[in-house]
């Protein structure tokens, strides 16, 4: 298992527990999902992203 491998775990990893905590403060609601709700899916949103390029980057290094 190489670094990218493992870069590409660990973004997925991390866009998942982002995922699990936004949805998780949106069923509770509250102060902190008022706060912290819209930040929450940014930060899903670009960690998706970033997951993606990084697939992309090994698809194309695998490929040469």
């Amino acid at each position: 298992m190489n670094l990218l491998t493992i870069v590409i775990i660990a973004a997925l990893v991390i866009t998942a527990g982002v995922l699990i905590i936004g949805v998780g403060s949106m069923a509770l609601g509250g102060e902190f999902d008022e706060k912290h709700s819209t930040q929450l899916m940014f930060a899903r949103v670009g960690m998706q992203g970033i997951t993606l390029i990084l697939l992309l980057v090994a698809l194309y290094l695998a490929n040469t």
